[in-house]
């Protein structure tokens, strides 16, 4: 089981260019013909692959919830947070060994299972040997790296480390082993294939990370279990993945070992006779953006290892995993409807009915992710302990997770916002303004390796002082969408009334009252051990107070509520 996922990808969607039609098309609609028929099933196995694998994440995800909460009760949050390095080190060597070539191999466009083209087959299979290939030697560099990184404390507090970091690197190499056999069922849409594996191990992975640690309740065994449980993982997806590999190997007449494909007409196009080198060229070129593009998502993650010790560390990926499950499954699905709506609202050329649906909508939304701000910002720090005390068990809340966990739920409404307007920017944005964007992202970052090394090193604020450091790199991607976006509407003739997406001032005065009632009915009770009896009493007393203050939310913001729900249903009623 992985650590990043303590309670916790869908392909990108690329629209191609039309077809020049060829000025014999007319004499040949047979053509036209078979390509619809071939087309047709294609389409149909994407979505219904789509759809499977949105099935698998929910399955995936309950059983590593439900695995995880068992896990909990058997880890300490100096373990955690070594684990969450270990895994990004694992993440790491995944990503830079596959992720580009993957990319390039999807670019360069997939086939049907009734185009049985041998040699184009087997080019993908070759290339997936490339990943094994560069897996190796990153494995033994950023293991090499990240051992010498170690503080001599976290080496000789956390029992064997050094034994799991050869397991993880292991575990990479092992998965890497079934790239030929996954870039063939990727490009032939065999998404069954896919799920069952993923299901399989990670069940797998799930059972023996917890039958491992559940062995050694004291922590003996240290980070050894999520190392094999890493490991069971990359066998049973290689185990699946070469099994139905071979089957199709056998059917359409390729090899899953790498294969000599050129021949003296054609060994332009492929290099040592094996590598197709248009595939090749355009994933050397994607390295790069690649490099970024981890960095960017992962660096606040290097950043967090550098800074802070690995109790820390356990602390924030408890809490922001579990904040962060409340930000997904919550918002997540509006910031990806939004961005749909909004691109195809504003698509050009715009009018001014549409500028004006768009800012309404937009201002809405925002509206609306204020309420609920409202709602968790006041209900949110005083019961995530209490919560947490319960699904976790006492000692994490007694160990600062609780805490952390609190001022996460100031986090999640930057979060919420974050999002919608960032879908806005991408919806609207030149590519020029993307770039611009990019810049101003990383100067974000390093705002963000300031902010952590002052609340980190010189405040002492612990895994605390990252969701405050964090918090200030939100805001401030939330400010520069924010000027975009008025500046954006602005030269279009179109005023954007920000003070209107404020909750009404008898909304915020229930807020505060609210809150210092839940404070004095909580008190510091979640810190001081209680049982799982009097956690609950906490629970339905802080709900007693909860219920009147929502009443009065929605009937401060009845108007707008109401609009908003009338509005929504005639739009079902208007659709076909």
């Amino acid at each position: 089981m992985a650590a990043g996922e303590i309670l916790t990808t869908s392909p990108s969607k690329e629209k191609k260019p039309n077809a020049v039609k060829p000025d014999n098309a007319s004499t040949k609609p047979e053509q036209k013909d078979e390509h619809d028929a071939a087309a047709a099933p294609s389409s149909t196995r994407a979505v219904r692959g789509a759809s499977l694998l949105i099935l698998l994440q929910v399955v995936s995800r309950a059983i590593t919830f439900i695995a995880n909460q068992l896990l909990l009760r058997f880890m300490t949050a100096q373990l955690l947070g070594v684990a969450t390095q270990l895994e990004v080190y694992y993440l790491s060597v995944l990503f830079f060994a596959r992720e580009s070539l993957r990319v390039a191999i999807q670019r360069q466009g997939s086939s049907s299972s009734s185009t049985k083209d041998t040699t184009t087959t087997q080019a993908v299979v070759n290339l997936g040997y490339l990943s094994i290939l560069l897996g190796i030697p990153l494995a033994a560099l950023f293991g090499w790296l990240y051992l010498h990184s170690l503080s001599a404390t976290t080496l000789t507090s956390a029992p064997y480390l050094v034994p799991s970091l050869y397991i993880y690197a292991l575990a990479a190499v092992t998965e890497l082993l079934s790239e030929p056999a996954f870039v063939v069922m990727q490009r032939r849409l065999q998404f069954t294939t896919r799920a069952t594996a993923e299901s399989v191990a990670t069940f797998l992975r799930c059972t023996i990370t917890l039958l491992t640690a559940m062995w050694s309740p004291d922590s003996r065994l240290g980070v050894l279990p999520f190392a094999l449980g890493q490991l069971t993982y990359g066998l049973g997806l290689l185990t699946i993945y070469t099994t139905h590999g071979s089957l199709l190997a056998r059917t359409e007449h390729f090899s899953l070992l790498p294969t000599r494909l050129s021949s003296p007409s054609s060994s332009h196009n492929f290099l040592l006779s094996y590598f197709y080198r248009p595939t090749l060229t355009l994933a050397s070129s994607m390295m790069a953006q690649s490099l970024v593009k981890h960095l960017l998502t992962q660096g606040d993650t290097f950043l967090v290892s550098v800074l802070s010790s690995p109790t820390s560390q356990g602390v924030y990926a408890l809490a922001n995993n579990y904040g962060g499950l409340l930000a997904r499954l919550l918002f997540q699905p509006v910031e990806e409807s939004s961005r749909s709506y909004f691109s195809n609202v504003l698509s050009p050329p715009t009018s001014p009915q549409s500028l004006s649906t768009a800012s309404t909508s937009l201002l809405s939304i925002f509206k609306l992710y204020a309420l609920l701000s409202l709602v968790i910002t006041t209900l949110g720090p005083p019961a995530a302990p209490l919560l947490l005390s319960l699904v976790a068990g006492p000692q994490w809340a007694a160990s600062g997770a609780g805490a952390c966990l609190a001022a996460y739920m100031w986090y999640i409404p930057l979060l919420a916002l974050n999002g919608v307007a960032e879908a806005f920017v991408a919806s609207v944005a030149s590519e020029a303004q993307v770039h611009r964007q990019s810049a101003w992202m990383s100067a974000f970052s390093i705002g963000f390796a300031g902010a952590g090394f002052v609340f980190l090193r010189v405040l002492d604020m612990g895994a605390v002082g990252l969701v405050v450091a964090n918090a200030i790199n939100m805001a401030c991607r939330i400010a520069w969408c924010a000027v975009f976006i008025w500046g954006w509407f602005k030269g279009r003739g179109v005023q954007v009334d920000v003070l209107g997406a404020l909750p009404r001032p008898s909304a915020v005065l229930a807020a505060v009252v609210t809150a210092g009632v839940v404070r004095r009915v909580v008190g510091d009770g979640a810190e001081m051990g209680m049982g799982v009896k009097e956690t609950l009493g906490m629970l339905v007393r802080v709900a007693g107070v909860a219920v009147p203050f929502v009443v009065v939310v929605l009937f401060s913001e009845r108007h707008f509520l109401q609009s908003g729900y009338q509005s929504l249903v005639g739009k079902r009623q208007k659709a076909p």
